[in-house]
């Protein structure tokens, strides 16, 4: 049986109360590692038991529930970037690590799911696309043309936590489902209780958002912790290494991490607070007493690009030496010469 995090009873018990009279698509949307395609999946096999508890769980041992847990069920479908079908007719997917877009060609697979009735009486049917914004925009035309004429029965569950790169006719065909951000002593409660150490530096790293700590607590220290050391280096870095290093991680991973540490060095100048990295309070004080303002803002506003892109297939090395090439030249001159 799937469970939802305790941060998420509340919005649970709203979406099993109006469960009558669910709009044909909804928009779970969210910063990332909070658990939105858990409580999707949690929520798909609720609406798909047949002998679902009283607190709206899936029972976890009717037919339907034993489809979903082998991959199987004939009312479901899940569209990732990661998965590619063999057929239009297959339930069952192939996991292919090269691809980072949903394509139009597995949009138009739909089409014989989308034609045919449930197959329990009166049942529904869901269509789960995870991440949203993997739809680039001739599968993302693909779908609202779906959107625009849904087929009867059918729910579609878009999960995003980058719901601005969406198309905007999509938007405003999904109802919006604001995923809970849990509190940070829910979360730090959360990440001891599966053991992790040092749940606060893992946290604060995450942002928040307690899987992506747990994640990186995983690794035993963060997976950019060479690349924080690095980066605290200054204008004394060396960026072809660290560059080096970044695209191991993968240009997403990479860039990220980037915005994460300039975004400290900035919030340090401007509001003496630091968000990420706590245990590098000393050396990003130093940086940011160092740092061109004006420099500083152009880097980010390059990494926000650079983001947007990440997953496109360019020259990562390259692209990465070049915006940390721009990293050592935000600290004047003057500072590199003391």
């Amino acid at each position: 049986m799937m469970t939802i995090y305790n941060w998420q009873s509340g919005l649970w018990g709203k979406l099993l109360r109006s469960k009558a009279r669910l709009p044909h698509a909804l928009l779970l949307r969210g910063q990332e590692g909070i658990g939105k395609l858990d409580f999707s999946m949690a929520f798909t096999h609720a609406l798909l038991c047949q002998n679902p508890l009283e607190d709206g769980h899936a029972c976890g041992v009717c037919q339907s529930c034993n489809w979903l847990a082998q991959s199987h069920h004939p009312d479901f479908r899940l569209l990732s970037p990661e998965l590619e079908t063999d057929n239009e007719d297959a339930p069952v997917a192939t996991v292919s690590s090269k691809k980072s877009q949903i394509s139009v060609a597995q949009i138009r697979e739909l089409s014989t799911f989308l034609g045919l009735s449930s197959h329990q009486s009166g049942g529904r049917r869901i269509v789960l696309v995870h991440p949203a914004e993997a739809l680039n925009p001739a599968s993302g035309n693909a779908l609202l043309k779906i959107l625009e004429e849904p087929p009867a029965g059918v729910i579609f569950l878009l999960v995003s936590h980058q719901p601005q790169r969406l198309l905007p006719t999509i938007l405003s065909r999904c109802q919006k489902i604001d995923m809970p951000v849990p509190e940070p002593e829910t979360a730090l409660a959360w990440l001891e209780q599966q053991q992790v150490r040092d749940p606060a530096r893992h946290l604060a790293y995450a942002g928040g958002s307690p899987l992506m700590a747990l994640r990186n607590a995983a690794d035993g220290v963060s997976q950019m912790e060479d690349i924080c050391k690095s980066l605290s280096q200054g204008s004394m870095m060396d960026p072809f290494t660290t560059a080096s290093a970044c695209a191991k991680q993968g240009m997403a991973l990479a860039v990220q991490a980037l915005q994460k540490w300039v975004y400290d060095l900035a919030n340090l100048r401007l509001a003496g607070e630091i968000r990420y990295h706590a245990t590098y309070r000393n050396a990003l004080q130093n940086l940011a007493r160092k740092v061109d303002l004006a420099q500083l803002f152009e880097l980010q506003r390059k990494l926000d690009q650079a983001r947007k892109s990440a997953t496109h297939p360019l020259n990562s090395e390259l692209q990465l030496e070049n915006l940390l090439l721009q990293y050592i030249q935000i600290f004047p001159i003057s500072n590199r010469l003391r």
